[in-house]
């Protein structure tokens, strides 16, 4: 019972409700709540089959319902964040709303920071909280919050049902809602006692996100544009993109030369084979690719929001240039122009978008020879070249990693300096392959692989994880072991927060405060729960842990020592920071 409060429970340990008998020890009979089974039958007529959750007294008869649904899959988590991180990332890899159930209070607030990442990084997702009772409203009961009010800022919708006849409008509009226009968390709240009523409605049909079309005018103005062009560039991936949208972009931009770059942690959203793909934006970029986009008289932003990680402070490319074209395209007709001017916007899915656009392409060919270059620049620089500097090359295990593991793995990091020799050496060859949190939320990882090995369970799933990053929500294997997850996880301890002592020596050389760890045997608290695990300090170690983590199944970690001097892709060291201070 997460944050649950002590009560009166009768002897089969249930809570009991006005008017409710119990039940003798041979009866067996049982219906649940009808609010509470309509809401899991509509939630099955959406198309959802899983959901992720810490089990709370505030929604006891929902968890009673899905012992009647046994088509929904239910994930128990450790932590509400572990279970709004899931959820994220569940409605990543499959479009449609990842789906979270939380208690009220404590677990709600916990679940917030899944909410956060949902919104800035434009996935679907519907959080449902189990809130007080209607008539406790307004007294700031037991673990009571106003939840519209409190996540209102960071969710495209937040709402309370209060009636149990509305819960198939609510429902439906809350699938609507999360996966139109620009995708994003849903919010609603579950007073308990409604959960209780009677009610005879029925689900309403599954909602589909509109199918948006460019409009033909704007693709002959995108085009003539293009062909206007001398050095175009086109930035990709971010809201609604899908297989559909990476295939047939891709033979877009192929059939004109045009060189394509991804925006922050969106890497998977062309094949890294694809002779025209330049690399990705973000932290820690190839350099060249940095000086094409500032050096790009046109822009073609296709998904992506252009937001300050992918611009590296809005500054590449600049928020106003003359010189400069930008054609804009999203699937909100409120993003193109919120924050960079666009000079054509064009609102359409993606998925539309692209197919248009690779007929257009074909009708009148456009040849641009920067994409090959581009290519090449990038090839030249994600490719790892051994070095002996330290025991364990980072940059030399992602390399080896490549090279052992199937090309269609999927990644799963949350934030940290680790996670850069990962953007620059690995291919994510599949889609999806990259599941990353583009707000830089710190224990997404192990728990956006848990979601990732129960929907792919016949794919390669590693979760990468620095050592402050991974004690997030560490205790998510047990999640894992629980579901029998097949993945395996590696955690880069530098025994600091490395991201932030990299700034800290930037701004405040010598003076360290607060971004040294004491961490825990990583290996032997893996084998705690079951798991396969090793340690390694050196590259061929580390090497020798892979291949044997590869032959194993269940979960296996390997715990990489690594030097605090390592502290990006890029080559930043702390000493070559104070050198330059």
């Amino acid at each position: 019972m997460g944050h649950a409060r002590a009560k009166s429970i009768n002897a089969h340990g249930r809570l009991l409700r006005a008017g409710e008998r119990i039940r003798g020890a041979g009866m067996t009979d049982h219906t649940p709540p009808q609010a509470a089974r309509l809401l899991v039958d509509c939630l099955a007529q959406q198309g959802c089959d899983r959901i992720f959750t810490v089990p709370g007294e505030s929604f006891l008869p929902v968890l009673d319902a899905l012992v009647d649904k046994p088509e929904i899959d239910v994930t128990t988590c450790r932590q509400e964040g572990g279970v709004a991180f899931m959820a994220c990332a569940d409605g990543a890899m499959t479009q449609r709303p990842g789906v979270a159930f939380v208690t009220r209070g404590p677990g709600a607030t916990n679940a917030s920071i899944g909410v956060h990442v949902a919104h800035q990084d434009s996935q679907p997702m519907i959080l449902f909280i189990g809130d007080v009772a209607r008539g406790m409203r307004d007294r700031e009961g037991f673990q009571e919050i106003d939840f519209p009010a409190f996540f209102t800022p960071i969710c495209k919708w937040a709402a309370r049902i209060d009636d149990a006849d509305r819960i198939p409008e609510y429902v439906a509009r809350a699938y609507a809602t999360a996966m139109s226009g620009r995708p994003g968390p849903v919010v609603l709240a579950l007073p308990e006692d409604m959960l209780y009523d009677a009610t005879d409605a029925a689900p309403r049909p599954q909602v589909f996100p509109p199918a948006q079309a460019p409009c033909p005018d704007a693709m002959q103005a995108m085009m003539a544009l293009i062909g206007d062009a001398a050095a175009p560039l086109a930035i990709i991936g971010g809201a609604g993109w899908n297989a559909k949208s990476r295939e047939y972009f891709q033979l877009f931009a192929e059939r004109l030369g045009l060189p394509v770059a991804t925006a922050f942690r969106r890497q998977d959203a062309i094949s890294p084979s694809s002779p025209v793909y330049a690399g990705n934006l973000g932290y820690g970029p190839n350099p060249k690719l940095v000086e094409r986009v500032k050096a790009a008289d046109l822009l073609l932003v296709v998904g992506a929001r252009l937001g300050e990680a992918t611009t590296d402070g809005y500054t590449v490319p600049p928020l106003v240039d003359k010189e400069r074209t930008l054609i804009h395209i999203h699937p909100d007709p409120q993003e193109p122009g919120s924050v960079y001017p666009a000079d054509l916007a064009i609102c359409a899915s993606m998925d539309e978008f692209a197919e248009s656009a690779a007929l257009w392409a074909g009708e009148d060919p456009i040849s641009f020879d920067a994409g090959a270059d581009a290519h090449r620049e990038w090839e030249e620089w994600a490719t790892a070249h051994p070095s002996d500097t330290y025991p364990l090359d980072l940059a030399a295990c992602v390399q080896f990693m490549r090279d052992t593991l199937p090309a269609d793995t999927m990644i799963c990091n949350g934030a940290g300096n680790f996670a850069g020799w990962w953007h620059r050496y690995w291919r994510y060859a599949g889609h999806p392959s990259q599941l990353a949190p583009t707000c830089g939320a710190m224990g997404y990882g192990v728990p956006a692989a848990v979601a990732a090995a129960t929907r792919f369970p016949d794919r390669t799933v590693v979760a990468v994880a620095g050592d402050g990053d991974f004690l997030m929500n560490g205790q998510e294997l047990a999640s894992a072991a629980q579901a029998g997850c097949d993945m395996m996880v590696i955690v880069v301890d530098n025994s600091g927060y490395g991201t932030i002592r990299m700034h800290q020596e930037r701004e405040f050389p010598t003076r360290v405060s607060a971004t040294q760890l004491a961490n825990p045997d990583f290996a032997a608290f893996a084998a705690s729960f079951g798991a396969w695990s090793a340690s390694a300090d050196t590259t061929q170690g580390f090497k020798d842990a892979l291949v044997e983590a590869q032959g194993r199944s269940g979960i296996r970690l390997i715990h990489a020592r690594i030097d605090i001097e390592q502290l990006a892709a890029s080559g930043a060291t702390i000493s070559g920071l104070r050198a330059r201070n």
